[in-house]
């Protein structure tokens, strides 16, 4: 099952799920967005997880509180496709959230035996230095990843990233790793592996006078596998 989901899914990238999903000012007015992606290839953590993919998203936050649903459908029909759906909190630079993932390929959406089900439950926890994001991820529950004694793993994630301006674009540099031994990540590499190491440059296409989409290009390497990814996107 593991492998299942690798063949499917810095990424929440950095932009949705760039890690945190979670709203970090608190808002007085309930405020909700809609939104989609269109990207060249599916990259998470280090993991080709498919090709060309659109990304749909819809927020809505308050206070500091958001409940989001984000989602991946290939282009092709073997290509699988994922539902997620996460509850946050934010305040100032740091942010807390739980995630559902779901794919398909396996048990229906309403399964959630610890050994029949294709979601995996995720706890987050980071801060945002301004200069410096550090986030750190847990399985907890569903496909949380196993040991090779076929203990359960809780496998587990961190990355840091520190956005900067260059030659008139926005940039983003990550690391990202899995702390200790588990199958989820890495082809089922032991311990501690370096996921990926990411460079993402942002660009604002001018459309009309009050219209812009943003085009995203980014290099990955996943040391870990030895994979070596360059994507593009564009966010509606």
């Amino acid at each position: 099952m593991i492998k299942r989901l690798l063949k499917k899914k810095c990424q929440m990238l950095l932009a949705i799920a760039i890690a945190s999903p979670a709203v970090l000012m608190a808002q007085d007015k309930v405020e909700a967005n809609v939104g989609a992606d269109l990207v060249s290839g599916y990259i998470w953590r280090g993991q080709d997880l498919g090709n060309i993919s659109v990304q749909p998203s819809v927020s809505i936050g308050y206070k500091g509180f958001s409940l989001s649903a984000w989602g991946s459908v290939g282009f092709e029909k073997s290509d699988t496709k994922e539902l997620d759906l996460t509850l946050g909190y934010g305040i100032g630079g740091f942010s807390v959230s739980v995630t559902d993932y779901w794919f398909n390929g396996g048990p229906g959406y309403f399964h959630y035996g610890a050994h029949d089900t294709n979601h995996t439950f995720e706890a987050q926890v980071g801060y945002d230095f301004g200069v410096l994001a550090l986030n750190w991820y847990t399985n907890f529950a569903g496909n949380v990843g196993y040991k090779t004694n076929g203990e359960r793993a809780y496998a587990s994630y961190f990355s840091i990233e520190a956005p900067f301006r260059l030659g008139g674009l926005d940039w983003s540099a990550c690391v990202g790793a899995t702390p200790w031994e588990n199958d989820f990540y890495n082809g089922g590499k032991s311990g501690f592996a370096v996921s990926e190491v990411g460079v993402k440059a942002t660009k604002e296409l001018k459309i009309t006078e009050s219209w812009t989409l943003p085009l995203f290009a980014q290099v990955i390497w996943n040391p870990a596998t030895e994979g070596a990814y360059f994507v593009a996107g564009l966010s509606f």
